[in-house]
């Protein structure tokens, strides 16, 4: 991979021998993987905001696929490709329709799986992760260190106004309503007004892009905001 900078792919499979099988094919293509064997432990894995690509199967204990892929709609327009035993068309149409971006049926060829894959990474946001940090453009992330850096410079932010930026890093591209920022970053349980979003974009304003020539916070107006570096 270009610059040592891994996607991260998470792989929900209960059948522990093809998610092994899947995770050893993708590590040896450079992706950077790790596995869950069921709709709750992947949701629980899925909510850090720390993967490029999901593979989810169908049929799983627990929460089944589709809900799965629903509940993630919910938040997040991470790339998602199903995999599953299933073929019939409903099955195919359904997965699309709740926010699938591709669905591939068992047994599949891995290079089919692989050409997918790339297909949609490449589509998938702008932001560059490396480690532990995110990079759009000459702004630096550190989700770990909470530190960011602008063209050399450190910027210091609130608790709030990091979380705020890094949400909007690990969509970058994404143009996120006040809503779903503010179920994301204020939680579920916050009933203010979504005003707040707008004032706290106004604040990472001010501080990420009103003291430097490029501008990477953007409104889009009617619908929200996204951090995007072209």
């Amino acid at each position: 991979m270009a610059n040592n900078i891994k996607p991260h792919i998470l792989v929900v499979e209960d059948e522990e021998s093809l998610a092994r099988f899947l995770q050893l094919e993708l590590n040896h293509e450079g992706f950077h993987v790790e596995t869950a064997q069921n709709g709750y432990e992947a949701l629980g894995k899925i909510t850090d905001g720390r993967w490029d690509l999901v593979l989810l199967d169908l049929m799983l204990p627990g929460l089944d696929g589709f809900e799965v892929c629903r509940r993630i709609r919910e938040y997040s327009c991470i790339p998602i490709i199903m995999l599953t035993a299933r073929d019939a068309i409903l099955d195919k149409v359904k997965g699309l329709d709740i926010g699938a971006d591709d669905y591939i049926t068992k047994p599949f060829a891995v290079d089919e799986l692989l050409a997918r894959i790339r297909a949609r990474l490449r589509q998938s946001p702008a932001a560059r992760r490396d480690g532990t940090s995110i990079k759009i453009k000459d702004l630096i992330i550190n989700c770990d260190t909470r530190q960011v850096k602008r063209n050399g410079e450190a910027i210091p932010l609130t608790r709030r106004e990091f979380d705020l930026l890094c949400y909007l890093a690990e969509n970058a591209g994404i143009v996120l309503s006040r809503e779903t920022i503010l179920t994301n970053v204020w939680g579920y349980d916050y009933y203010g007004n979504t005003n707040v979003v707008d004032v706290y974009i106004s604040y990472l304003r001010a501080k990420i892009d009103e003291p430097f020539s490029m501008q990477l916070l953007h409104t889009v107006r009617g619908v929200g905001y996204t951090l995007r570096g072209e």
